[in-house]
């Protein structure tokens, strides 16, 4: 089963009397604990070069026996892009070849707790953390606490994407208590003898049901990361707190709920190590902002004047709750975040993990108090102060499917990783072209690593293994609209095992999905010493029918990438032999004795009209010098009256280009009316 934070954030608000389950069962030790530890000098400076005899920790004053011991120190790297360029150009290739070694993000947008007129100063200062706080090294997400989709967006490296997911949020906090009491109020006292608080009542029910939602998604954000181990996680919570007096049951007959509500959100954090960092964006405030929305308030001061201080002062309570609770902090009462996002940045960058079994293996959900010593005088350690004990796992439900037709556990539990696995080392590349009907045809090459596959041979000298790829595209709420699954024999002969193992061995794969968003997962597994990577994609497939003119994406083919064996499950990705002299390669890496095909497709809309349509392909420079060019013009008549794309094909060589860094770009324009240019790039190097 896929799980995504969009489906977390469905089980989060389906209003049902119980909390939602966790959404992913992992396959890890249950009382498997882990902590970390901030070790700073005198002048407030991580402290480096500590080893596992430096520290003692106690669960409840007893000893523990450390198991795991690592030092994590990330560097912060920048996103680099071309020098003529004033933004990083996208890769349309990702790979597993580099493990995962950054921090990992989730930016929480608490528009059911953020009034709408606020909606700017919510947004303003979570770009403001991702443009300079998130690294190219880092993965973060989106989420949003009301469920609207589009400001919603899954673990990924694109800070475009992420930014774009913030814009969309919008502010929709419930009227406070004070605000409802008022209005009751003003319509009693324009009918004598009647006394209303329906206002209040209904008010108190939204403010309740708003507040349970808000901290479910906390809740079951940490439980989805729970398998995420060695490192630790930040949620970043963007919110003015949870608008609902927990301390006065009387007026607020829910208060023992939301309590309940949030002493487990506080457990799964502490036992995902998910630290929540919370950030209330309005800045300096002392709550009196909102008097003007509300009005005058009554004269015999039936509403206490200091009743908007008030719940700003629980909402602040809450906050701190929530951030002292998980090993986090509470920034309130600031209007310049950069020191306190520098200070997250840090907490996230360098730190000690303290892995252990605790002594006490009873399963019964208690409070774990922990402590954590350093034992080299002068030096100060900063922790979480405990965890709650997990309670004894649910049994899994049998899967659906033969055994055949499913994939297997080992791949299924690595695909619903929020990162990717490294082990089996992949690199994908994949394009939208115009599919069937409506659909967007996704194309893919997948590269398997030779050198990662671990072979047998047979009698006769024949080199074997088995290969399962399995992947999907899951689109922005999580449902997977189209996937596939294949196994690979591998029956190799000795000139093509060496070849292999020194190069790659390929799977071109196409799917159909509807226009929209989508996370393209792709992971394989071999069969003989069980290694399993995965790689994960955000794909954008266009409606290629809108607009005049539409492109594909780019597909790039080299000499030097025909020699390795390809596989072809599906039999339609065939269509690249008539275009391309060998199949689509997932390199972006090529020597300078190489040759460079090109093809893709623009797609022209306008049928009525007879008219030209130019297609440019330019080589620049990493300075932006243009090293090749080469244009092709094509003629509205080739499509018969019919809406369709010119198939554009190309090659070049490189060995004129002296190796570094270069940018494909290709530029469709009509010549009728005034041009609408398309652009597709693609970046490569020349070794």
């Amino acid at each position: 089963m896929r799980t995504t934070i969009a489906l977390i954030l469905l089980a989060v608000l389906a209003q049902t009397p119980a909390p939602p389950q966790p959404p992913v069962t992992f396959k890890v030790e249950v009382n498997y604990v882990e902590i970390d530890a901030n070790v700073t000098d005198a002048q407030g400076n991580f402290v480096r070069a500590l080893n596992k005899e430096d520290f003692q920790l106690l669960e409840d004053g007893k000893p523990q026996a450390l198991t795991v011991f690592s030092m994590v120190d990330i560097p912060i790297e920048r996103v680099d892009p071309p020098l003529f360029a004033a933004a990083a150009i996208q890769p349309d290739v990702v790979s597993n070849r580099k493990p995962f070694e950054g921090r990992v993000f989730v930016l929480v947008l608490d528009d059911l707790q953020t009034r709408f007129s606020r909606t700017a100063r919510t947004r303003a200062a979570a770009r403001q953390f991702v443009e300079r706080y998130i690294g190219a090294n880092d993965i973060v997400a989106v989420v949003n606490t009301s469920g609207y989709g589009k400001s919603m967006q899954d673990f990924t490296s694109n800070r475009a994407l992420a930014l774009k997911a913030i814009d969309a949020s919008m502010g929709n906090k419930a009227d406070s208590s004070t605000s409802a009491a008022l209005q009751d109020y003003y319509q009693n006292r324009d009918i004598p003898g009647i006394t209303s608080n329906n206002n209040a009542s209904f008010n108190e029910l939204q403010r309740y049901d708003n507040a349970r939602n808000s901290v479910r998604t906390l809740k079951g954000l940490a439980d989805f990361m729970a398998g995420m181990r060695g490192r630790r996680k930040a949620v970043v919570f963007f919110s003015e707190g949870v608008n609902y007096d927990i301390t006065n049951p009387i007026a607020n007959p829910h208060a023992t709920d939301v309590q309940h509500e949030i002493r487990d959100m506080v457990a799964a954090a502490t036992r995902a190590n998910v630290n929540v960092y919370t950030v209330d964006p309005r800045g300096v405030s002392s709550g009196m902002e909102d008097a003007i929305e509300i009005g005058g308030l009554p004269v015999d001061n039936s509403i206490s004047p200091t009743s908007l201080m008030d719940e700003m002062r629980l909402e602040h309570d809450s906050l701190r709750i929530m951030a002292d609770e998980t090993g986090g902090f509470a920034v309130l009462n600031q209007n310049d975040f950069r020191n306190a996002f520098s200070r997250i940045l840090e907490d996230n960058s360098s730190y000690y993990v303290l892995g252990y079994y605790p002594t006490n293996e009873k399963l019964d959900g208690r409070f774990r108090n922990v402590q954590v010593k350093i034992l080299k005088p002068g030096l100060k350690v900063r922790f979480r102060k405990g965890y709650a004990a997990p309670v004894p796992p649910k049994k899994e439900k049998p899967l659906k499917g033969s055994p055949e037709e499913r994939t297997s556990v080992p791949l299924r539990d690595a695909l619903d990783s929020p990162i990717a696995i490294s082990g089996l080392t992949i690199t994908a590349f994949a394009a939208p072209f115009k599919g069937a009907g409506a659909n967007v045809a996704i194309a893919m090459a997948i590269e398997v690593d030779g050198s990662t596959l671990k072979f047998t041979q047979t009698p006769e000298g024949l080199f074997t293994d088995d290969l399962e790829i399995s992947l999907f595209a899951a689109d922005a709420s999580g449902k997977i609209k189209d996937g596939a699954r294949d196994v690979v024999k591998l029956s190799l002969r000795p000139q093509t095992h060496d070849l292999v193992r020194q190069g790659v061995f390929r799977i071109v794969r196409r799917i159909q999905i509807p226009p929209g968003k989508y996370q393209l997962r792709i992971g394989g597994r071999e069969s003989n010493g069980g290694k399993v990577g995965t790689v994960i994609y955000d794909l954008d497939a266009p409606d290629f029918a809108k607009g005049n003119l539409t492109m594909s994406g780019i597909a790039l083919a080299s000499a030097s990438g025909s020699r390795f064996p390809t596989a072809s499950p599906d039999p339609s990705v065939n269509e690249f032999k008539d275009v391309l002299p060998s199949p689509p390669s997932a390199s972006r890496e090529f020597p300078r004795q190489d040759t460079l095909a090109v093809f893709a497709e623009v797609y022209d809309n306008v049928v009525k009209t007879p008219h030209r349509v130019e297609i440019t392909a330019t080589v620049l420079a990493d300075d932006g010098k243009v090293v090749h060019t080469t244009s092709d013009t094509r003629k509205s008549e080739e499509l018969q009256g019919t809406t369709g794309g010119y198939g554009y094909t190309t090659k070049f060589p490189l060995l004129n280009l002296a190796p570094g860094r270069y940018v494909l770009r290709l530029t469709a324009t009509s010549q009728l009316g005034k041009p609408e240019p398309v652009t597709r790039e693609v970046e490569f190097r020349v070794q």
